[in-house]
């Protein structure tokens, strides 16, 4: 090949690598320390009944099923796009129109949640219907805050989406404590300070890209755009489907002392992906904007080999700690039920964190034959975890087989060779 064939080929080089560490490492630092105040708040369950933390872990896991991750993809992927191709104005009136049309649904949402409030409360076993109310308006957040977290992964500025995650852990951590030690609050209480942590971490977003949302807006292809948007959608929400249901789908089947163990093991070993994230967070819009300016980057690879070296450690590191750490954040008492369910719970988050660097390199190339097979892969678990229920563990299992054929899935696509061209 030649030199000038060669130079047409942009390629990132060895000083965008020490760039894209140094991000990926203060977006790790940052989902830690956030991870760990967020994690501060659970040894608050000391100090309530084990009806309200289980209430707490149910009603944390309603909010953890919104797209939120479709979510923040889709605005990282489009601010990459504008930005890589000088069309600022159109992603202006793209956030606006997002801005209005989340409310409204939003809005239609906790109308229907508020009419059958007491029919909720008695299904979901829930003490009482305030964590639930209190519920409706971190919903509302918890969809803003990732369109404006995406916008800054878009534009690459990691300085503060770390700082939005740290502020948002303190302000959560803060707020739950003073409401469940001064004042005696329980799941309710614990709720709103995931509300003023979410909130903290949208205004945050929100006024470091008012430069962008607040231009003039121009129109925009929306037909083109939904072409772009429903792949993301679906894809990364059959992903956020697999991460984070399990917990809903286990309380309806089991009591609340039971659930706590499960609670405390899923706080635990989801934590293994503060770790692992940031990898594929940095990588995403970089891909995006490599792919919409033709130009190649071989970031994959390091991430790949990045997420598996750092998810076994931390796998094996839950593993032998396990006990000190579940006796530090809850009762003496909690310590062999959580054991139990640790290495089933740890060993499943593997498969997953690898599952999320394919599917953000796959759906950052467009590579969009995957998402399909993602989304029934992601009904077909659904529906087996509501046959095969015997014991938590059971459902840990068929966890981690989804998991594995998730990864299995999105492995093939990401590394099938093309057919050869025809003469």
């Amino acid at each position: 090949m030649s030199a000038a064939k060669t130079e047409s080929i942009p390629t990132i080089d060895h000083k965008p690598h020490l760039t894209f560490f140094r991000q990926s490492g203060w977006l790790m630092v940052a989902n830690i320390v956030g991870g760990l105040m967020t994690l501060g708040v659970h040894p608050l369950n000391k100090e309530i009944s084990d009806a309200e933390y289980s209430a707490f872990g149910v009603l944390l896991m309603v909010v953890a099923c919104l797209p939120t991750m479709p979510l923040q993809m889709v605005f990282a992927q489009q601010s990459a796009q504008a930005l890589a191709r000088g069309r600022e104005r159109q992603l202006a009136g793209m956030i606006r129109l997002a801005w209005v049309w989340t409310f409204i649904i939003w809005a239609l949402g906790a109308f229907l949640v508020f009419w059958f409030r007491g029919t909720i409360t008695k299904d979901w076993q829930l003490p009482n219907t305030t964590g639930l109310l209190v519920t409706l308006p971190l919903l509302l957040v918890s969809l803003w805050m990732p369109m404006f977290s995406g916008v800054l992964q878009g534009r690459q500025d990691f300085f503060w989406l770390g700082w939005s995650f740290i502020f948002g852990g303190v302000g959560r951590l803060v707020i739950a404590a003073f409401l469940v030690l001064a004042l005696g609050a329980g799941a309710a209480g614990m709720m709103t300070g995931a509300l003023c942590g979410v909130a903290l971490s949208a205004i945050i977003g929100i006024w470091r890209t008012r430069d962008l949302w607040s231009k003039p807006a121009e129109p925009f292809d929306g037909k083109n755009l939904m072409r772009q948007m429903a792949p993301l959608l679906f894809g990364f929400g059959a992903f956020q489907f697999m991460f984070t249901s399990d917990t809903m789908f286990a309380k309806a089947y089991f009591s609340a002392d039971a659930m706590k163990a499960y609670v405390a093991a899923g706080t635990l070993s989801r934590g293994l992906l503060w770790i692992v994230l940031p990898l594929a967070a940095v990588m995403f819009p970089k891909i995006v904007h490599a792919h919409a300016k033709s130009e190649k980057s071989n970031l994959f690879g390091i991430v790949v080999l990045g997420t598996a070296a750092l998810g076994i450690c931390g796998m094996l590191g839950l593993w032998l700690l396990g006990p000190w750490v579940v006796k530090i954040v809850y009762k003496t008492s909690d310590v062999a039920a959580t054991m139990a369910l640790i290495p089933w719970y740890a060993g499943a988050m593997i498969p997953l964190a690898m599952a999320n660097v394919l599917v953000n390199d796959l759906l950052a190339r467009s590579k969009f034959q995957a998402v399909p097979f993602l989304v029934l892969l992601a009904m077909f678990y659904g529906l087996t975890l509501t046959q095969f229920h015997a014991s938590l563990i059971m459902v840990l299992q068929v966890l981690g087989v989804f998991n594995t054929l998730l990864f299995a899935i999105c492995a093939w696509f990401a590394w099938r060779k093309k057919p050869l061209p025809k003469n």
